[in-house]
């Protein structure tokens, strides 16, 4: 056999093992979960909770994506002509 021949029976055994699995029994789903309820804090910490810090960096950042889906970690309206992403 050559080896495209090998590569195809390999390829060709996945897929069948592949079905059998898929056909075997189906996913066992989970039972629901009641969402755990928010305690309740002072109306004054309450209210500054609720905007974490990182928001306010979010804004400063130029937020351009890349086709991998990388954000441009640059200041807003930066002037360089190039991106930084992380």
């Amino acid at each position: 056999m050559s080896k495209m021949d090998n590569l195809r029976a390999m390829r060709e055994a996945r897929y069948a093992e592949a079905q059998k699995r898929a056909g075997a029994k189906p996913a066992a789903s989970r039972a629901p979960v009641a969402p755990a309820a928010p305690t309740r804090t002072a109306v004054g910490s309450s209210r500054t909770a609720q905007v974490p810090a990182t928001d306010a960096a979010a804004e400063a950042l130029c937020g351009h994506r890349n086709m991998s889906g990388r954000t441009c970690t640059r200041e807003s309206g930066h002037a360089a002509k190039t991106h930084r992403y992380s």
